[in-house]
């Protein structure tokens, strides 16, 4: 080949050679791909042993106890989360404990003004009344507890199972949604005692 149709091909091959590199090196990494769409949220506040107080015209109403609460703020997503669990004092006109929730996680979701605890939720009012379940979401705008999954409510005087409940956020005025089931300990009790 001589030197005239060498110099004629170099400007034809050159860019189909740069053609070829760039589809060449545009494969991707699958496991590079998969790094940046798994980025770990990094939370813009963390706490540990953290306490809230709410307050209603300088009364204490609410105070939150968590091991551990981050915070995050994902474009229209604010939330705190407690995955290390939660204790929620709720507290009467006097100042005195009407009720107690605990549960082994916990999310409030800021904007919408709502905190759902999972996983082992145990809520006890002053009454000794105790409600147990696995998911319940407190509303701070109607001071209502609310549950979808079953619950168990133990009183005094009964055991009753259902499936979902409503109280007012104290857990002094409960209603349970599709009963499956009552026990009724008095007469346990008694029945025992005539044995």
């Amino acid at each position: 080949m001589t030197l005239k149709k060498v110099c004629k091909l170099v400007p034809k091959v050159i860019p189909m050679l740069f053609v070829f590199g760039i589809l060449y090196s545009c494969e991707n990494d699958i496991a590079a791909v998969e790094a940046l769409t798994n980025i770990k949220k990094v939370p813009i506040n963390k706490g540990k042993n953290v306490e809230l107080i709410y307050s209603e015209k300088a009364a204490v109403k609410i105070k939150i106890i968590a091991p551990l609460s981050e915070e995050y703020n994902e474009k229209d997503n604010h939330y705190i989360e407690m995955s290390e669990g939660i204790k929620v004092l709720f507290f009467d006109s006097l100042l005195n404990v009407a009720s107690t929730l605990t549960s082994n996680y916990a999310i409030q979701q800021v904007s919408k003004k709502i905190m759902e605890a999972k996983d082992n939720v145990v809520v006890i009012n002053d009454k000794g009344e105790k409600l147990n379940t696995e998911h319940l979401i407190w509303n701070e705008d109607s001071s209502k507890i609310y549950s979808d999954v079953f619950v168990k409510i133990t009183t005094k005087e009964e055991i009753i199972m259902g499936e979902g409940m409503e109280a007012n956020q104290d857990f002094t005025k409960w209603k349970i949604h599709k009963i499956k089931g009552t026990i009724t300990i008095k007469e346990e009790a008694d029945s025992l005692n005539s044995k």
